[in-house]
């Protein structure tokens, strides 16, 4: 419920831009720096939160996160103007990466190692479900109603999130706590920072696509409004398929897994511009696009084994990498529509990002490599 939540705040606003840039009076480019503000949020708020909260039980982490996360989007449903609402967002991802990365480490606990990927998957499966139905959800609402009752739906989600952790979630007393100064230097790990910057750069391509996605089906496969929460939809399908894959291939090949996720949605992003002509195959491209949600568990669990004593840290750094993602991807985006390229050339942005990517994984990989070769 709270990566439901969560999900579908981070993404209603992709498929709102117009209704939220005719309202507030602004250009769908400055929609889109809405988007980068809680993407900001989250990549401030993840690691700070996280070392503040080591001391905490994860039970009273998580109820403090979702209950902050339930007033930012309620403040954005009430803001009265575009400057109001950019602060709002950003305080609204504040506690975004936290709570995923308390909830991963919850799940993780629970199952032997060798499942840690599927455990993680499940977690996850809010966000996807999000994109499959919070998100067509907000738009209609936002479509039919106001863009503001797609937040206000966000954090009445939030609030119930919170009072299903009361009484779902028990007190463990003997969890493994940590102290900031502790987690803090155990984070300073090459692996680690190698896969966050994997998350970083090679996902901000599915943000590239996702974020313009409504204007681009309106001006250039040109279709009726209507046509929008089905895509955004069809998107959620995919990300909800490549979600349960990721947990599987990372549980099957380990690190080399991200390899190829990465290589598969370098292919995808460089046929969308191809794709958009047509309704159908933008919509069977979408659906493999959002393929790349499968590198969430994958980059997740590969955080928990190189990251030894910060894993509260590392595991909402990964969704602060992800949110940089989220604030590159729309705004390399942004830059070649408003140069004239054209809404569908996202979909080469996204494959140079996707590639970039790839290229950090192969050197990730080959320090790797040659650290295991020189182990006695």
């Amino acid at each position: 419920m709270g990566g439901f939540g969560i999900g579908t705040g981070e993404f209603a606003i992709m498929g709102l831009m117009p209704n939220v840039s005719r309202d507030l009076g602004v250009s769908e480019p400055q929609v889109g720096h809405l988007i980068s503000a809680y993407a900001l949020g989250v990549v401030v708020g993840a690691p700070i939160l996280a070392v503040l909260g080591a001391r905490f039980f994860r039970r009273h982490l998580l109820i403090l996160l979702m209950g902050f996360y339930a007033v930012g989007n309620l403040a954005s449903a009430l803001a009265p103007g575009y400057d109001s609402l950019l602060v709002f967002r950003f305080i609204a991802g504040l506690p975004h990466g936290a709570y995923f990365g308390v909830a991963a480490l919850v799940a993780a606990s629970l199952v032997p190692p060798h499942q840690r990927g599927k455990a993680v998957s499940r977690v996850m499966i809010g966000l996807t479900l999000a994109l499959m139905i919070g998100n067509p959800l907000a738009t209609v609402l936002g479509q039919s109603l106001d863009w503001r009752y797609a937040f206000g739906f966000v954090g009445a989600v939030a609030l119930v999130t919170v009072a299903l952790i009361v009484v779902f979630l028990p007190l463990n007393r003997d969890e493994p706590r940590n102290s900031p100064l502790r987690e803090l230097k155990a984070f300073n790990r090459s692996q680690v920072w190698y896969a966050l910057a994997i998350g970083a750069i090679g996902f901000s391509g599915m943000f590239c696509i996702l974020s313009y996605l409504a204007p681009t089906l309106l001006n250039k496969t040109e279709v009726n409004p209507s046509w929008i929460p089905i895509a955004m939809a069809v998107f959620g399908l995919g990300g909800f398929f490549g979600n349960i894959l990721g947990g599987w291939l990372f549980d099957r090949f380990q690190f080399r897994s991200v390899g190829l996720l990465l290589l598969w949605a370098a292919v995808m992003l460089a046929l969308f511009p191809f794709a958009t002509e047509s309704i159908w195959t933008t919509l069977i491209i979408c659906f493999l696009i959002a393929q790349m949600v499968a590198l969430g568990p994958a980059l997740q669990t590969r955080l928990m084994d190189v990251a030894n004593d910060a894993q509260t840290l590392a595991a909402a750094s990964h969704h602060a990498a992800f949110n940089v993602a989220n604030a590159i991807g729309p705004w390399l985006g942004g830059m070649a529509i408003t140069a004239g390229l054209g809404w569908q050339f996202t979909g080469y942005v996204g494959a140079a990002t996707a590639v970039a990517g790839l290229l950090i994984f192969f050197m990730a990989y080959r320090e790797r490599a040659s650290q295991v070769s020189l182990a006695p």
